[in-house]
């Protein structure tokens, strides 16, 4: 192609193209591109991404410059136009462009009986799309709102009575028969819990890849992998469908908990109801907890515009810790990604901390 052709050329981005929002990455700010048939993804610096969203057949260099130069100071050169179009044209990411070869997946460990991976369904995107066609009309916000105020009245109601909620539970672990019917309630929580995010997925617009069965010997769980809701607009749809398997927990323990309150002090299903009400409420909650790999440090990630939130600030206090060495390349940190992940760090060790205090606490409370 001749410089006045390049100039001339009006790209069109390949339909199907996820752009992703902006995303902190330790210094950088970046956006994810994928492939819409291979699945393949990358990153883009901010100028790139602010070229590629631009690519619809309408715009060419001389279109673009301009808007380019308002936006960032300086001159879209017709180096960095071809260079940009060479890459996006070899990703066979632009319209009419060849696929490109489908990554090679990562190597897998085999099955064995002490761990493994295996998928259940053929198609995870059509079985969660049939399961949010049938529960859609409850998704509605005039029955959302009220099932949200429900649950968080629920937690307060627990925390009200927390004392007489561990001493039940504290006698259900001496029942061995009533403890096992808590512990497959529990199990089936974490199921339905996984297929919440897949619903939550479809409900936005995302795409589930997956539900399988993971094994690490004797606990086995069910999965559910949303492959693309990174790339999903809006912070409020990401948070969702993080939050939704902890949701759906509470949801099923709110017949249970009017059920307890409801029933005289000397009852015999008492504290059974109140083993179930408590270690239900940790399950649930716990996994709100802000740290990896659970929901609530995936929404975390997702309120603060940050991903890999917490190898980042691993690699941050690294450099903190060279001193004068780091210094360098410390200075590529703006000053929010400095307030991201020093505030992380010192969160998530207070998180840890008070974390294990707790599960002392709760568990010589059981013991004595």
């Amino acid at each position: 192609m001749t410089a006045a052709a390049a100039r001339a050329y009006r790209p069109t981005l390949r339909p199907g193209v996820l752009l992703s929002p902006p995303l902190l990455r330790g210094p950088r700010t970046v956006h994810l591109v994928k492939h819409p048939v291979t699945g393949a993804a990358f990153e883009v610096g901010i100028k790139e991404h602010f070229l590629i969203s631009r690519l619809d057949g309408t715009r060419n260099l001389e279109d673009l410059a301009p808007v380019y130069a308002e936006q960032f100071g300086r001159r879209l050169g017709e180096e960095h136009w071809n260079r940009l179009l060479g890459l996006l044209g070899t990703r066979g990411l632009l319209d009419g462009a060849p696929d490109p070869a489908a990554p090679t997946p990562a190597p897998q460990r085999p099955n064995s009986l002490w761990r493994g991976t295996r998928p259940m369904v053929a198609d995870a995107d059509a079985t969660t799309a049939r399961l949010h066609r049938l529960l859609r009309p409850l998704l509605h916000p005039a029955i959302q709102l009220p099932l949200l105020a429900s649950v968080l009245l629920l937690i307060g109601a627990l925390a009200w009575r927390t004392g007489a909620l561990l001493d039940g539970t504290a006698e259900l672990v001496r029942q061995p028969f009533a403890l096992m019917g808590v512990a497959l309630f529990l199990w089936a929580s974490i199921t339905l819990h996984e297929l919440a995010h897949g619903v939550a997925a479809q409900h936005y617009g995302g795409h589930v890849a997956e539900i399988g069965l993971r094994w690490r010997f004797p606990a086995a769980l069910l999965y559910c992998t949303v492959d693309n809701y990174l790339f999903l607009p809006g912070r409020r749809a990401k948070l969702v469908i993080a939050g939704a398997g902890a949701y759906l927990n509470m949801l099923l323990l709110l017949p249970f908990g009017i059920w307890w309150f409801l029933l005289p002090a000397e009852a015999p299903e008492r504290p059974p109801l109140a083993g179930l009400l408590v270690l239900g409420t940790i399950q649930a909650l716990s996994n709100l907890v802000p740290l990896p790999p659970l929901d609530g440090y995936r929404m975390l990630g997702h309120a603060l515009g940050a991903d890999h939130l917490a190898p980042e600030t691993r690699a941050y206090l690294a450099l903190r810790r060279r001193g004068a060495e780091g210094a360098e390349a410390l200075a590529g940190y703006s000053a929010r990604a400095r307030r991201i992940y020093t505030a992380y760090a010192l969160g998530s060790t207070a998180v840890v901390l008070l974390s294990a205090a707790a599960t002392i606490t709760f568990v010589l409370h059981l013991l004595g």
